[in-house]
C-alpha cells in the first residue's frame, strides 16, 4: 500500500487532512448537534405546508442519507489516524522498556491466528501467575517463561530430580 501523498498531487492531502480533521471535530460539536435538530425540527414542521407528500419526506431522507455516507468515511479517517497513533505510542513504550518483549512491537500487523496464538499464550502465563498467587511478578513473556522454567526446575531439585507434572 502506497503512502497517500504519492496518490494524490502534493498539497491536496494536506488539505484535505486539514479539511477532514476540522469537519469530524465540528461535527462532534454541539453546534453541530443543534444544527442538526433544528433541520429536523424545521423539516417536521413544514409537513404541513407541504401536506406530508412523497416529496417532503424524501427531501429529508435524501439528505440524512447523504450527509450520514460522508460522514462514516470521514469517521472512519479518524479512527485509522488514532488507531495508528495509539499503536505508534505503544510501540515505543515496548521499545523503549527494558525487560517489556519486543515480539509485540507492530502486533496489529499480526495475523488472526498469530493474535489468537499469543493471546492463548498470554492466558496460560496469568494461569501461571495465578497458581502462583502473584498476578504481577513478570514484565515480558520472556521474563515469564523465564522465571516458570526456573520454579519447574527448582521444584525438581527439592523432589530430588524428579519431574513433576504441572498442576492442572
Amino acid at each position: 500500500m502506497q503512502p497517500p501523498s504519492s496518490v494524490a498531487p502534493a498539497g491536496t492531502t494536506h488539505f484535505f487532512a486539514r479539511f477532514a480533521a476540522r469537519v469530524t471535530t465540528w461535527s462532534g460539536s454541539t453546534a453541530a448537534f443543534c444544527l442538526a435538530l433544528s433541520t429536523i425540527l424545521a423539516w417536521a414542521a413544514t409537513g404541513p405546508l407541504f401536506h406530508y407528500s412523497e416529496t417532503w419526506q424524501l427531501v429529508i431522507n435524501t439528505s440524512t442519507t447523504i450527509v450520514t455516507f460522508l460522514m462514516v468515511f470521514l469517521i472512519q479517517r479518524a479512527q485509522n489516524k488514532d488507531s495508528l497513533v495509539l499503536h505508534l505510542k505503544l510501540n515505543e513504550l515496548l521499545a523503549s522498556h527494558k525487560g517489556a518483549s519486543n515480539r509485540l512491537i507492530n502486533a496489529q500487523d499480526f495475523s488472526e491466528e498469530e493474535i489468537h496464538m499469543l493471546h492463548n499464550y498470554f492466558c496460560l502465563l496469568a494461569e501461571k501467575a495465578r497458581r502462583d498467587h502473584n498476578l504481577g511478578r513478570t514484565h515480558s513473556v520472556e521474563e515469564a517463561e523465564e522465571n516458570h522454567l526456573k520454579k519447574r526446575r527448582h521444584r525438581r531439585h527439592r523432589r530430588g530430580g524428579q519431574p513433576t507434572l504441572p498442576a492442572e
